[in-house]
């Protein structure tokens, strides 16, 4: 055997070892590592955008923002962008907090998006499950900051100035909102329209007609608390499995055979969803006062929300909508037919796992970490516990600021106003002011707190930090 020959059986034997490892370590991980891993490395939609694109993105905003942009240097201005939109820097590696990272280098890498060495960015769940609170990144977290509509809309011009292909995205925005106020979207028609062209065994059926559809904006809920629930949704009505998961997967190029051999795959995302621990409240609680709430709290809010500590139950009650009072749109927008559709069908392995066709109202969340998922209800139109706590007193608009935290109330750090500003003119600068009175939006509600008083409220709110 020649020399060269002997090399290029060492170099095919090294590799065949190092490929070996790979597949030993993937193997090796647990569930909830593999599913977290996937999440970051797997594009499981098709491309949203490239870096050429995000480079560019800044020169269709209003301004001061587009001014300020273009007088940055590389690093400031991949900063701007990301606060911008809303998209949360993936610091799990780093050990960084978010200003840091950003500081440091101009290729900060989103956590909501799998990107590659080509410069291609994909979304992935942690667009809308990857937040950070008063600037500390936590996956599993709802992102109470991504614009999406507001990133879609400049994305799509950006591509047409640059001769670029359309993603979906891109054109589902023509015909249906994402959002109307950042930090929400409008995820759950989404899924009713992939949906509504497939049939129950996955076939794409592209005569199958729309339903009517309920627009209508959610906040993500935390993620750690999916362990403690025994199906999904503000509702409850689909079962606890990695298919309903998958639903957003459902455009029509994918096929039933690509989903089936993506499941395992999001049986372990499943797995790492149910592995997060919710996150201790980082600043000083008084723990006198919070041991006054604590009766309180299981007086007034154990019933329906669970109880916590060394005896911690959690039922999952579904408060009728007549009871709870909040906004209705979200229960209205998922008809009977379609709740059929995900019973008869793939998504429920074809009525062998549970589904609920008749719901009746909204599902008392266990409260975990409840201190960082602010803003508050399905629709996230309550920014603080206080306000929770103090129906009379609910904003009817509000502004956050990126990164403060509201010590004091318990929530997003706000400004509040009677209605939008006259001055705000962009459609951008208007999804930053959440509007109780648009559709679906309302704060009207869950007034249980009215049978306490002030200063009961004021031990159930500290007990609350303890969670």
């Amino acid at each position: 055997m020649s020399l060269p020959s002997r090399s290029v059986l060492l170099f095919s034997t090294c590799l065949l070892l190092l490929s070996a490892d790979a597949l030993s370590l993937a193997e090796n991980q647990s569930p909830a590592a593999r599913g977290f891993r996937a999440l970051r490395t797997h594009p499981f939609l098709p491309p949203d955008f490239d870096e050429e694109v995000l480079g560019k993105l800044w020169t269709t905003w209003p301004e001061p923002e587009r001014s300020a942009a273009g007088q940055a240097d590389a690093a400031m201005r991949r900063r701007l962008t990301f606060s911008y939109y809303g998209l949360i820097t993936d610091t799990a590696e780093a050990g960084q907090d978010a200003a840091e990272q950003g500081r440091s280098t101009h290729q900060s890498k989103p956590l909501g998006y799998v990107l590659d060495e080509q410069g291609t960015w994909t979304m992935n769940c942690l667009a809308c499950h990857g937040g950070k609170v008063a600037g500390h990144v936590i996956p599993g977290l709802p992102n109470s900051h991504i614009a999406l509509q507001t990133l879609t809309e400049d994305v799509r011009l950006i591509k047409l100035q640059q001769r670029k292909k359309l993603s979906h995205l891109d054109l589902a925005t023509l015909q249906l909102p994402l959002s109307t106020t950042d930090g929400t979207t409008n995820a759950v028609i989404f899924g009713v329209v992939l949906g509504t062209y497939r049939n129950p065994d996955m076939s794409v059926d592209t005569n199958r007609k729309l339903p009517p559809l309920i627009h209508h904006d959610l906040d993500a809920p935390p993620f750690w608390n999916v362990r403690k629930k025994r199906s999904l949704y503000a509702d409850g009505h689909a079962p606890k499995t990695p298919r309903p998961l998958m639903q957003f997967l459902l455009l029509p190029r994918v096929s039933l055979a690509t989903l089936t051999e993506w499941e395992p795959q999001f049986a372990d995302i499943l797995a790492w969803i149910e592995s997060l621990e919710p996150p201790r409240y980082p600043f000083q609680i008084d723990r006198e006062l919070a041991s006054i709430g604590e009766p309180v709290f299981f007086s007034h809010c154990a019933r329906c929300h669970g109880s916590y500590g060394s005896e911690s139950k959690y039922d999952q009650v579904t408060i009728d909508l007549q009871d709870v009072g909040t906004d209705p749109l979200r229960f209205r927008s998922l008809t009977r037919e379609h709740l059929q559709w995900v019973k008869d069908g793939w998504i429920s392995r074809f009525g062998a796992d549970l589904v609920d066709l008749d719901p009746v109202g909204y599902v008392a969340p266990p409260l975990d970490g409840i201190w960082a998922s602010a803003p508050y209800f399905h629709n996230g139109s309550v920014p603080t516990l206080w306000h929770v706590l103090h129906p009379d007193a609910r904003p009817i608009v509000w502004k956050r600021t990126e990164d403060g935290y509201d010590r004091q109330n318990v929530g997003l750090e706000i400004k509040t106003f009677d209605k939008v500003p006259s001055t705000v003119k962009s459609a951008a600068h208007r999804r930053r002011y959440f509007d109780t009175t648009l559709p679906g939006k309302s704060p009207a509600g869950h007034t249980f707190p009215n049978k306490l008083d002030d200063e009961q409220k004021r031990a159930l709110l500290e007990y609350l930090k303890t969670l």
